[in-house]
């Protein structure tokens, strides 16, 4: 008896062993999901400077940060396709600089061609390198591995349209299934008093944050509930609201009547000669771009305080102002480049006419009468040439989307960080409270920077298929901007007075940027379809539209049959109903 005694105890010991390993095994399980699932959060670009943001500004600050993140990994694959099928290719593998005038700095323009002034302009050895269209050459193929250079850089362009649209649909549809429904109200208060903390906090500087994001959520829960309480005056709210859209209707007037007056300066400069003029001559139309940009957000948000609606109301009629705003002032711009378009398009007919005289009278002064000896060989850099209204294209959006960078870059350096200096060490000597008086420290202009950054992706849509270097240049602005305006808003800016929840989806953002996506299209698709390409510069020279470049590889490349089919499934008869079914899918 004792010992089966004995024998029974030492089973008992054994299982209770095993049972304490399969717990300690457990544990060590659950602790590497956990660590597992805290490295994915890590890896995740910025998120933890997001979430730190999120817990003292709120969700609608974060948005911001979340959709700038967004935009970045867009642009990355723009830049991947831009830079890996198109400028990496023709660096390699075509023609070195200097072999086709194409290629080469005018004599003219050989002194200057370095200089920091015509670089910064992106003009001289910046104008005929990779950077712009005008540098490619039309051969059919280029290099050993006979790479289809004007193919690619057609597909490339169109293809990153298509990318742009299928992404910005997917994201919108998945935000759709992601907003789900229910009523998270009731309530409210108690969910949030009682389940907000988590326990599983170690870290101080952790156990801070999450401290402000619930002090953060209660604040934006308190403006909920108010604002579903409020007793107003309906005819004094309608009365103020009223003046406040015939204000902002007159700032968009006069917003676009600036741009008008300014781009017709700009022909009068062009045509008398730029090199006559200074630098705010030549850089005229842009600065006045970026500087309305710049302030008349700050006006629209001050005309938006008559109103009195929601905050998220409120931004979302602030977002439609500055849309409008910046809408008007691209399309503006655009039409004065449609204007210069057709200047080059007149010069291009007189050049022409000039090259074949030159051509002629360079071939009778130096052959001989009955010699049949080959012309000699002229320099590059002494050819004249055609304009290249494709490469003065880009150089535009390039110059607009420089200038417009480096005035958020100033308007953060000395609107919020001087802004915040002077507050902080001079509130002790001053008259007033500098802190909660005039000027006080800044809040974050959530409307404004979020346009600015639709627009100026419409900026790059519209002029990278002329400016293959425009997605590399807004990666590294986007780049730093994460750092540069999230060490901002942590630093010199304070949250809102009313702080209030974003809705749970971005869907309003990705519908504004959807049109604009749609917006910018519309020109590159007229000048592609419509223009005749310059007829010495660039991948497309020698045919009447850029589009020819696909029938002719059908031509070249592929059998007759699949010419032919690819020629009815591109009748209009049959492309039409098939977007009119998609649409209605």
């Amino acid at each position: 008896a004792e010992e089966i005694g004995t024998l029974h105890k030492g089973s008992g010991r054994h299982i209770q062993n095993k049972k304490k390993e399969m717990t300690f095994h457990k544990l060590k399980w659950m602790k590497f999901q956990r660590d597992f699932e805290n490295f994915k959060t890590a890896c995740i670009p910025w998120e933890m400077k997001i979430k730190e943001i999120e817990s003292h500004f709120g969700s609608s600050v974060a948005s911001y940060f979340i959709f700038l993140r967004w935009m970045y990994g867009i642009n990355m694959i723009l830049f991947g396709l831009t830079f890996g099928l198109v400028m990496i290719p023709e660096a390699l593998m075509g023609k070195p600089y200097g072999s086709l005038p194409r290629k080469t700095v005018p004599r003219a323009e050989e002194a200057t061609a370095m200089n920091f002034a015509t670089l910064w302009d992106f003009s001289g050895f910046a104008q005929y390198s990779v950077l712009f269209y005008g540098y490619y050459n039309n051969q059919r193929t280029i290099g050993w591995l006979k790479f289809r250079m004007p193919l690619s850089y057609f597909l490339v362009g169109v293809g990153t349209i298509g990318y742009s649209f299928m992404i910005v649909i997917r994201t919108m549809a998945r935000n759709a299934n992601e907003d789900g429904g229910g009523d998270d109200t009731s309530f409210n208060f108690s969910w949030k008093m009682f389940t907000s903390w988590d326990y599983l906090i170690g870290n101080p500087e952790t156990a801070d944050n999450k401290f402000a994001s619930i002090t953060t959520s209660f604040k934006e829960a308190i403006v909920e509930e108010q604002e579903s309480r409020k007793e107003e005056n309906i005819h004094l709210t309608r009365f103020l609201r009223v003046l406040a859209n015939f204000l902002a209707l007159c700032t968009l007037a006069g917003s676009g009547y600036l741009i008008f007056f300014v781009v017709r300066r700009s022909q009068k400069f062009a045509l008398e000669g730029l090199e006559n003029y200074g630098w705010w001559e030549r850089n005229e139309v842009n600065m006045v771009m970026s500087l309305l940009g710049m302030f008349c957000p700050t006006l629209f948000d001050v005309i938006s305080s008559l109103e009195n609606y929601h905050p998220r109301i409120a931004l979302r009629w602030q977002l439609g102002r500055i849309f409008a705003l910046f809408l008007g002032n691209l399309y503006t711009f655009i039409i004065a480049l449609m204007d210069e378009i057709n200047l080059k398009l007149e010069e291009e007919k007189i050049v022409k006419y000039n090259m074949t005289i030159w051509e002629a009278s360079l071939y009778n002064g130096t052959i001989p009468e009955n010699s049949t000896a080959p012309p000699i060989q002229v320099d590059p850099a002494d050819v004249p040439r055609g304009p290249c209204w494709e490469t003065m294209v880009g150089q535009e959006f390039v110059r607009l989307t420089v200038s417009d960078t480096m005035t958020t870059y100033i308007t953060i350096l000395i609107g919020d960080f001087l802004r915040a200096v002077f507050v902080r060490f001079f509130n002790y000597c001053w008259c007033w409270d500098l802190e909660y008086g005039f000027p006080s420290y800044s809040e974050f202009d959530i409307s404004g920077n979020v346009l600015g950054l639709i627009f100026n992706q419409g900026m790059i849509w519209m002029g990278s298929f002329y400016a293959p270097c425009l997605p590399a240049i807004n990666v590294f602005r986007l780049h730093t901007s994460m750092y540069l305006q999230c060490w901002a808003v942590m630093c010199c800016n304070v949250p809102q007075e009313r702080v209030f929840k974003a809705s749970r989806s971005n869907n309003f953002y990705m519908a504004m940027l959807l049109f604009i996506l749609f917006l910018s299209t519309l020109p590159a698709v007229y000048t592609i379809v419509s223009i005749p390409p310059s007829f010495d510069c660039g991948p497309f020279s020698g045919k009447t539209r850029m589009f020819e470049v696909i029938s002719e590889t059908l031509e070249h490349d592929f059998p007759s049959w699949f010419g032919k089919v690819f020629g009815y499934a591109s009748n209009p008869g049959l492309i039409l109903p098939f977007i009119l079914l998609m649409v209605y899918v």
